[in-house]
């Protein structure tokens, strides 16, 4: 009989951490009954009660947590006498609360994503980092978005609020006045409204209103990355950064904050993508020109392939199954 595993996913929207636990759970199938408990996430679902009569068996069973609300729920049923291994992975980069090391601390193992992450956490940790669907994040060159008109796309996926450093790409993206040809999409959920205005009146500032279009969060990210050539990821701050790694893989060339998340893992400079500082303006617009202007080359390929080669959703689960067997 095979032992259990269950991803817990307790949030109300589909995030980076959905993503990531839908992208490996098809790999555990072979050595794991594989189950989610939760909501809002793909995968065969339990019922609190047959939750409850699996952790009560006498099977052997390993519950991964992805969040404090997740560890404290799964920390009631082992007070109640239910037996599991508990696997708690830390997906944000900044410093933990206290309430965050104390729930941590009563995992049996502790995932971080990155190295940086892992060094600062000051708990034992095991580095997996996420992995992508390389079948499902594939390149088409021919994908186009209907109502942008613009013959060439750079993107910017991810959450709309001030650290993930979209003025930045506002104030930069002014290179765009000369190239009518070419569009930002800037696509995400925004936090707050007012922060949205304040980058459609960067863009009206630049004359480039025309040229910079706002989506909402789409489980259709797929297409705009493949309809891009360049993908920016201005962040000032990430846990990991899945959106960079899928951009890759669907062959942008990426330009991305230098030691943010594991941009600076991801991308060697000039080989597979580009880095610059945070907040650093005048580089970011000299990269978006440059690559515009073809004066660097269009890394996509290059992108891709580090992807295929060493951050696969299945090289993921292959480390995550490591951990699960281990005593």
């Amino acid at each position: 009989m095979k032992p259990i595993l269950i991803h817990t996913h307790f949030h109300r929207r589909r995030t980076g951490i959905t993503r990531s636990i839908e992208n490996v759970m098809p790999y555990f199938k072979e050595c794991f009954e594989t189950y989610v408990y939760g909501y809002n996430v793909d995968g065969k679902k339990i019922l609190k009660s047959q939750l409850r009569k699996i952790l009560f068996s006498n099977s052997k069973v390993v519950v991964h947590c992805h969040r404090n609300n997740e560890i404290l729920k799964m920390l009631f049923w082992r007070l109640l006498g239910a037996k599991f291994t508990l696997i708690a992975t830390r997906h944000a980069e900044t410093k933990p609360s206290n309430v965050s090391v104390t729930l941590l601390k009563k995992a049996d193992k502790v995932v971080t994503l990155i190295n940086s992450m892992g060094n600062a956490l000051g708990i034992d940790n095991i580095v997996v980092g996420h992995g992508i669907n390389i079948d499902l994040f594939v390149p088409n060159t021919s994908k186009k978005i209907a109502h942008i008109t613009q013959q060439n796309l750079i993107i910017c996926a991810g959450r709309v609020r001030e650290a993930k450093g979209q003025i930045t790409l506002l104030e930069a993206s002014s290179v765009l006045q000369k190239h009518k040809n070419w569009a930002l999409a800037i696509v995400g959920k925004v936090d707050k409204p007012p922060f949205l205005e304040l980058l459609k009146s960067i863009a009206k500032k630049h004359n480039i209103q025309n040229q910079v279009y706002f989506i909402d969060e789409t489980s259709d990210i797929i297409s705009y990355y493949q309809a891009a050539k360049i993908a920016v990821v201005p962040s000032f701050s990430e846990g990991f950064s899945l959106v960079t790694a899928e951009a890759m893989a669907c062959q942008c060339s990426v330009i991305a904050t230098k030691n943010v998340g594991v941009h600076s893992e991801l991308i060697a400079h000039h080989k597979n993508g580009y880095l610059f500082e945070a907040g650093n303006i005048e580089a970011l617009q000299e990269l978006l020109e440059k690559s515009i202007n073809q004066q660097i080359p269009n890394l996509g390929e290059q992108a891709r392939a580090e992807i295929v080669k060493n951050w696969s959703a299945q090289k993921e689960a292959r480390e995550l199954i490591q951990l699960y067997q281990s005593k």
